[in-house]
């Protein structure tokens, strides 16, 4: 363990390393400077022609998708679907992940092989039937029922994922907590959510970029009022194949969402992982 770990902070892995890093980076940065130049522009020549030219560089780009009121509220629309689904399944899954892990009650067993059971189950299986039931009830083309659609899909995992964390808490701790007179809901909010913090954040992280990058729920589910960035630039694609002016902004815009929100849950994702790992 010793020798890995002076390998790799050995200078020529570190340079290494920084090198994937760059390649990884160069369509991110190609995109940015796409974003910055007129459709004119473009169309002369690639996005590394603006490193010579950096006055082909503007956020006039920027300033049109702001004014573009269909790209607007199909962010705003991504916004309210992503964020209401990622807080539903975190808390549902939590919830249900406490009770699979140490409540007793009967068929317990039996309900968790079934969630389990759950996750082979492919997404396109449950499109049509479920848009015909949404139509019946009036969900179909709205954001709730594109919210309710990714919940739905979203629990299986998530329950899995927390009750497997849960069963790892010290039996000793919670029957200490039990002896104290701590009742299970109050176990559950001040001292089980406050170790399982790690793995809450890296499923809250993992769910926002599985819905906020999501399109084929959201192209069959939502209609042109609710739906999200991503059918909203599918759609530009379609009509305007050269409208890069649009397109680079509006995917630019798409991708640095989720990257804040990555860095902002990073220490607490990097504990998850790595606790996942241990366990």
């Amino acid at each position: 363990m010793t020798a890995v770990r002076r390998g790799l902070s050995s200078g020529l892995v570190q340079a290494f390393l920084v090198l994937i890093g760059l390649i990884w980076l160069t369509p991110l940065g190609g995109l940015f400077l796409s974003s910055m130049r007129s459709a004119e522009d473009s169309a002369k020549g690639g996005w590394w022609t603006a490193l010579l030219a950096p006055g082909q560089l503007s956020f006039d780009n920027y300033a049109a998708l702001l004014e573009n009121s269909g790209m607007t509220q199909a962010f705003w629309n991504t916004v309210l679907i992503s964020v209401p689904t990622t807080v539903l399944v975190v808390v549902l899954a939590a919830l249900a992940g406490y009770a699979f892990a140490w409540l007793h009650f009967p068929g317990r067993d039996v309900v968790f092989l079934v969630v389990v059971a759950l996750l082979v189950v492919p997404v396109q299986i449950g499109l049509l039937p479920v848009a015909k039931l949404f139509g019946q009830l009036g969900l179909f083309g709205s954001i709730p029922g594109v919210v309710l659609f990714h919940v739905a899909y979203g629990l299986p995992f998530a329950v899995f994922l927390l009750r497997n964390y849960f069963a790892e808490i010290p039996q000793e701790m919670l029957e200490a907590a039990r002896m104290d007179g701590g009742t299970e809901w109050r176990i559950f909010r001040q001292l089980v959510l406050p170790v399982a913090r790690p793995a809450l954040a890296s499923l809250a992280v993992f769910q926002f970029l599985w819905v906020w990058n999501d399109m084929l729920v959201a192209l069959l589910f939502a209609d042109s009022s609710s739906q999200p960035l991503t059918v909203a630039l599918q759609s530009q694609t379609r009509q305007f194949g050269s409208n890069i002016d649009v397109l680079a902004p509006g995917a630019f815009l798409s991708l640095i969402v989720p990257l804040v929100v990555f860095f902002a849950f990073q220490r607490h994702f990097v504990q998850g992982v790595m606790a996942g790992s241990v366990k």
